[in-house]
């Protein structure tokens, strides 16, 4: 939901009667007016969304001049009783009706002067309730929990817990007046389990929401999986795996197919077999999102993952080969790629033959032939960045053409060409239900490099179908908000927020692009606030295809001012696509997501709340070690001035380690929207969260359930430039 804002409204009046003549300078002052305001606990409350049974005082203060005593009325719904004795300046008492209500207003009237005179228009909303996760299969004797919270934001956040049909719900535990349940699933399958969560608000009909649970044999349900895998291995070398498997009854992995390259040596394993098996709950109550994975290929290596799973079962795995992490998926029925003519961004990071850094980005048209088993790119871009160089071609971007087809085994084999530069590929279909999704669900394709790596550098990353733009992808494509998240060599990593535009008005076409960050260079903390954005530019290029260049990073605060990096972006959707910076030695890469529209750039109480897989997902530095948490985020209320505020609790892996009496407090202003910081005490360390991906929850008043990039900082003590120790320096991706 859109966090209700204070709304101080200066209503009908009329002039002043007595005294009307002008001022000895001939200038007629302006009629006094009265201004009836709704003050509260904190400052934002919106009396267009009053909830049933709410009280709430409203004041009467002229426009200009003393104040004076008024009388009250009311039309409409409610009761209202004037507070007595009298105070200065006058208040009253609204008391909203049970149910849902308009067409009321109160009116103030002076008693000095009657014509001055001042109305509040009030609406009474129903309270509604949003439960997470609103559907979800629990394993066979494993724990899941689940948060409710209601809306209005400042609404009780106390509810009344149910759990049916009974003969699944001996293992449900709903504690009154709480805003989190926790499901033990019972030992056999089931389905058409529900739990309820009704808000304790006095209303009619009382406002509840149902999650909808189904209990399986395992959260790895019988289908095919893609996955993708990449890092550094236990002895410190470059790691690269791509693949798809099928899995089985019981979590078992019966075939499959993997692309492995270590070290710059490619591998294709055609006989693949494993499991997940869910970790025990160990009274932590996170046993249905936990677990390892196993991926063992015939002749090759195997492998095990500490792994999360969120609520549609998406696993996000670490540590099964070193220091890496991935994330593998379920494949929708059907598939809609190589059905006709489709456009992909895609971007790639690995090793050159030297064993630096290299990232790849551009955009591959590719056009099917006759049976949809093959087809040519034509018309192809490419950008790279090879330890602070381009190496495919020398001005980029590259031209690109090239051909793909698919193989008996299920993998794609793909050979592009740039210049005199030939890159050969394999890639896996994964997600993608329709190819006009732009959210994290669009059409999404795992590549990996076969070419040796003393020939071309071994790469690895995602190509994303791009959404055609009616306009083409010109600046005005890009008017909005996103978040963008970075990771270069030697553990430095960056999440940014920023405001582009849509305008062409600066020197050579250039659009506007403003907003904060935070940047971890191995420690050495970088913070541009929102109280001080930094002020950057962003082009299209090539022709509007999507193609863009955007300034970065630098730092805009510091007593000499550091500029900022070129970025060229690739897009796959408005405000979304793969990021690198064109020049550095640090070969940042990195993606950008939109953040959603909302009112006033505010994010409400009932956002974020719920239960997060969160794991690491991007790390150029071997020595920072992946994570894997389980979170649970509650609201706590707001702050005085009406900031959403949070306790976060949680589990991390590898080690199972407590994250408790976590804080955190959500930015709701300009372009620092949606950011904030999270502090635990035990273990102590800090993290920003940058909130992206809100998705509406359908029959909630416009309520969202928000994704959101972790970063690990800290605060150096000066005289000291960096921090001694600390958070890891990578990027996290949590997700209900």
């Amino acid at each position: 939901m859109i966090k209700n804002f204070l709304l101080v409204v200066a209503l009908l009046s009329l002039a002043l009667a007595v005294g009307c003549a002008t001022g000895g300078n001939g200038i007629v002052p302006p009629p006094i007016t009265m201004n009836v305001t709704i003050t509260g606990p904190y400052s934002d409350i919106n009396q267009d969304a009053i909830y049933p049974t709410q009280s709430v005082t409203l004041t009467a203060t002229p426009s200009s001049g003393p104040t004076m005593p008024v009388t009250w009325t009311l039309s409409g719904a409610g009761t209202l009783t004037p507070v007595t004795p009298a105070t200065n300046p006058p208040t009253a008492t609204y008391l909203a009706p049970g149910a849902a209500a308009s067409g009321i207003a109160v009116t103030a009237t002076s008693t000095t002067v009657t014509t001055i005179t001042g109305s509040l228009g009030i609406i009474v909303v129903p309270v509604s309730v949003v439960v997470t996760p609103l559907t979800v299969s629990v394993g066979e004797d494993l724990v899941q929990q689940f948060t409710a919270v209601a809306v209005p934001d400042d609404a009780p956040q106390q509810f009344t817990w149910t759990c049916t049909p009974g003969s699944a719900c001996a293992g449900f535990s709903g504690p009154s007046n709480s805003d989190v349940a926790v499901y033990t699933a019972p030992s056999s399958a089931q389905s058409g389990i529900q739990i309820t969560a009704t808000s304790t608000v006095a209303q009619n009909p009382l406002g509840t929401a149902v999650s909808k649970v189904s209990v399986v044999s395992s959260r790895l349900t019988p289908g095919t999986y893609a996955f993708q895998f990449s890092g550094s291995n236990d002895s410190g070398n470059s790691i690269a795996m791509a693949g798809s498997v099928t899995a089985g009854a019981n979590g078992a992995i019966t075939s499959g197919v993997e692309d492995v390259v270590i070290d710059g040596v490619y591998n294709q394993y055609t006989t693949v077999t494993g499991s997940f098996v869910p970790s025990p709950n160990n009274g932590n109550n996170i046993s249905n999102n936990l677990g390892k994975l196993t991926l063992s290929a015939s002749g090759g290596p195997s492998y095990t993952f500490t792994a999360v799973l969120t609520s549609s079962g998406i696993i996000r795995m670490i540590d099964g080969a070193g220091t890496g992490s991935g994330v593998m998926q379920p494949l929708p029925t059907g598939t809609h790629f190589n059905t006709q003519g489709q456009t992909f961004a895609f971007g790639f990071t690995g090793v050159d033959s030297n064993g630096k850094r290299v990232g790849y980005v551009g955009l591959l048209p590719m056009t099917p032939n006759g049976d949809g088993t093959a087809g040519t790119i034509t018309g192809g871009l490419l950008d790279s960045n090879d330890n602070g160089s381009p190496t495919v071609c020398a001005t980029p971007p590259c031209s690109v053409t090239g051909s793909y087809s698919l193989q008996a085994n299920g993998s794609w084999q793909m050979t592009l060409t740039a210049g005199t530069t030939t890159l050969d590929f394999d890639f896996y279909v994964s997600a993608g239900t329709t190819q006009t999704k732009t959210g994290p669900g669009a059409l999404t394709l795992y590549a990996i490099s076969t070419d040796p790596i003393k020939t071309n550098p071994a790469v690895s990353g995602s190509m994303i179908y791009q959404v055609p733009m009616t306009s083409g992808y010109n600046n005005a494509a890009f008017e909005g908000t996103s978040v963008s998240n970075l990771a270069g060599t030697n553990a430095n990593v960056a999440l940014t927020v920023g405001i582009t535009d849509g305008t062409s008005g600066g020197t050579g076409g250039t659009g506007g692009f403003t907003g904060t960050f935070d940047q971890n260079d191995n420690g050495t903390i970088i913070s541009v606030p929102p109280s001080a954005p930094f002020s950057y530019t962003y082009v299209a290029s090539s022709s509007n295809t999507g193609r863009y260049i955007f300034q970065m990073l630098g730092n805009p605060t510091a007593k000499t001012v550091v500029p900022p990096l070129p970025f060229v972006l690739y897009a796959s959707g408005a405000n979304r696509g793969f990021l690198l910076d064109q020049s550095s030695s640090a070969v940042m890469t990195g993606t950008m997501d939109p953040q959603p529209s909302l009112k006033n750039f505010g994010y409400g109480g009932s956002e974020l709340p719920g239960t997060y897989a969160a794991a690491t997902i991007s790390n150029s530095d071997s020595s920072v070690a992946p994570v894997v948490q389980n979170l649970l985020l509650t609201s706590t209320g707001f702050t005085p001035a009406g900031v959403p505020t949070y306790l976060a609790t949680g589990i991390q892996n590898p080690g199972n380690e407590s994250l408790t009496n976590g804080t955190y407090t959500m930015n709701n202003n300009g372009t620092g929207a949606g950011t904030g910081t999270i502090t635990y005490t035990s273990p102590g360390v800090t993290y920003v969260i940058y909130a992206i991906d809100a998705n509406a929850v359908s029959g909630s008043q416009n309520s969202v359930i928000t994704d959101f990039m972790m970063m690990g900082t800290c605060t150096p003590q000066a005289p000291a430039t960096t921090c001694s120790s600390g958070p890891p320096s990578s990027i996290m991706f949590a997700q209900q």
